[in-house]
């Protein structure tokens, strides 16, 4: 029996079949991109195999659309793995502190919470919906990305304006905590002392990008805030802005609430700032030669830069520093321009391991462990949905 897991994005849906006795190892994965978008693409990697492209009879227009469409390919070609049970990626769990099961009380509380998240929880719950419909006796459960930060102290969970908005919710609730739950874990697995007792940051970095401070083990800071539009600037996304210049742009650009969300989660960060590109392959091409996309990275290496050192001084120093995700998995460039002139924490990289993509990328002489870990967030996922309804000792 298998464990699907599904992770609905703006414009992907990724999904995996798990081994119900062991979460991480997965019989296929695969994902649907560009949904809404020209040239939608359905890829899927069986295991120890490569990754092909299936082919679309129909491409789907919009998400409802394609839902069906992964539903459907699920059905017609892993009918040979039952499904013991359904793992969701949810990215805002509000003051949920562990996984949840799926049924009309937790669906009424998402969509109560949706204006909190509008970006991601409207093609959460349809595909929640979407695949209760389609498996009605197959349990289903929510493992929420906030989670992991619910040991925020209250320093860290307060924002300041008037007291009364923290009762209607308004607060830091910080997101990217399944990749966080698999990266601390994964540390441990390393035999990394800082796992249980040091002082860690950890810098996700793909088209979303955050970092995270633990200590003992537990989130302490993190810098996605009240969405995951806050924080340091990303591949669409701008970051924290002064919000003055929110008020200035709603008058002077004539934005309405739905502009405003589009242009701050759509318009900004890496494309807006390059005016070309949201991926960093891309700029790093152009750099040499477009001093706009030399900008754009300049100015994300630098507040990532600055994000490690804060966190650092919240830590009181620094043991472990990890780099996940897309660019901080594959960037050596980005790698090193974020490590730049942190020397004062004792950390030095080693250029021909960072280039080589060493698990372990800081020099031997470097008081910081410096690490590359590949994330795997549908693994935490199947493994939390097998735990929270006790399916481990299925046949």
């Amino acid at each position: 029996m298998s464990v699907l897991t599904l992770n609905a994005g703006s414009s992907s849906i990724r999904f995996a079949l798990h081994e119900l006795r062991d979460p991480r190892s997965k019989r296929l994965e695969g994902r649907l991109e560009r949904i809404g978008l020209p040239g939608p693409k359905l890829s899927v990697q069986k295991a120890n195999g490569a990754a092909r492209d299936e082919p679309l009879e129909t491409p789907p227009r919009d998400f409802s659309a394609a839902i069906g469409c992964v539903l459907d390919w699920l059905v017609a070609h892993a009918a040979g793995a039952p499904l013991a049970a359904i793992g969701h990626r949810v990215v805002h769990g509000m003051r949920r502190s562990s996984p949840a099961r799926i049924g009309p009380e937790l669906l009424e509380e998402l969509e109560r919470v949706m204006p909190f998240d509008p970006e991601h929880l409207p093609s959460e719950i349809e595909l929640m919906r979407a695949t209760l419909g389609r498996w009605p006796d197959v349990p289903q459960v929510a493992c929420f990305d906030t989670a992991f930060h619910r040991t925020l102290p209250r320093v860290a969970v307060q924002l300041p304006i008037p007291r009364r908005y923290e009762a209607q919710g308004v607060q830091r609730y910080g997101f990217h905590g399944l990749s966080y739950t698999f990266l601390m874990e994964e540390l441990q697995r390393l035999g990394d002392e800082s796992a249980a007792r040091g002082r860690v940051v950890l810098a996700h970095l793909g088209n979303g990008a955050s970092l995270a401070a633990v200590r003992d083990g537990l989130s302490i800071d993190t810098s996605m805030s009240f969405t995951p539009t806050g924080g340091i600037p990303m591949s669409t996304r701008s970051g924290d802005l002064d919000p003055s210049v929110l008020c200035f742009l709603m008058r002077s650009e004539r934005l309405d609430a739905a502009g405003l969300q589009r242009l701050v989660s759509h318009e900004s960060g890496l494309e807006g700032l390059s005016e070309t590109s949201s991926d960093v392959r891309d700029l790093l091409e152009r750099e040499p030669t477009d001093v706009r996309a030399a900008e754009a990275l300049a100015l994300f290496c630098y507040q990532i830069r600055k994000c490690i050192g804060a966190y650092a001084a919240a830590l009181g120093g620094l043991d472990t520093l990890v780099f996940a995700g897309g660019i901080g998995e594959n960037a050596a460039a980005i790698r090193e321009r974020c490590c730049a002139d942190l020397g004062f924490l004792g950390l030095e990289l080693d250029a021909g391991r960072n280039a080589a993509r060493a698990p372990i990328i800081s020099s031997h002489s470097s008081r910081v462990t410096v690490r590359i870990i590949h994330t795997d967030e549908a693994a935490v996922i199947a493994r939390d949905t097998v735990r929270l309804l006790g399916l481990a000792n299925l046949p």
